[in-house]
């Protein structure tokens, strides 16, 4: 509070004080009023960074974003895979524009991913977009043999991706992940899986 209040720190042992020169940018998914009036979120907290609040609507209350995000994220997503950009047909325009997006943009960042490396380089179709793999819908039930054979499919595909990646960049974790679109972090987790199955990793 000190800090958003003053912009002013004092070092651990230290005797002089610090000024900042420093914004604050601080984001949420929860309504902090309420949250305030529950007693789950401090009061003076609230008022120190609720300046000049911006409300960001979720994906499916503003629906005439959907398409020109997805074809954006495919144009981004094609080039990290090196591979050409599919055109959005009419069939998966209308399954994109008729999900709810519990997951919101990260959620449909995922689809188009998912959809470009089921795709393998072909034309996009409605089933390219995989929606339960990656929302896993509560009444979803055990996979059956061919959801097994979808998964595989998809862990295969994305192993060899990240791979390739890593060849091109000369085994640089930062270079592939600017390439494939996705932090270190990420990629760090999903290096760390492939060497728990066994799998050689460049560099």
């Amino acid at each position: 509070l000190r800090v958003l209040q003053e912009r002013e720190v004092e070092r651990v042992g230290g005797r002089k004080l610090i000024q900042l020169d420093v914004r604050v940018l601080a984001t949420t998914n929860r309504n902090l009023r309420e949250e305030v009036a529950a007693g789950r979120f401090r009061e003076d907290l609230y008022y120190r960074l609720n300046v000049f609040p911006l409300t960001l609507p979720p994906l499916r209350e503003r629906m005439r974003d959907l398409l020109p995000l997805a074809r954006f994220l495919l144009q981004r997503h094609a080039a990290a895979y090196r591979s050409g950009t599919p055109a959005l047909s009419e069939a998966v325009e209308e399954q994109l524009l008729q999900h709810r997006w519990p997951g919101n943009v990260r959620e449909l960042e995922n689809v188009i991913q998912r959809a470009l490396i089921l795709s393998n380089g072909g034309n996009l179709t409605p089933g390219h977009l995989n929606f339960e793999a990656v929302t896993g819908s509560a009444d979803q039930k055990l996979d059956s043999p061919g959801q097994n054979s979808l998964n595989d499919n998809l862990r295969s595909r994305e192993e060899q991706i990240i791979l390739d990646a890593l060849r091109d960049g000369n085994g640089s974790r930062k270079n592939a992940a600017e390439k494939l679109g996705i932090s270190q972090r990420t990629l760090r987790y999903k290096i760390a899986r492939l060497r728990d199955a066994g799998v050689s990793i460049p560099g």
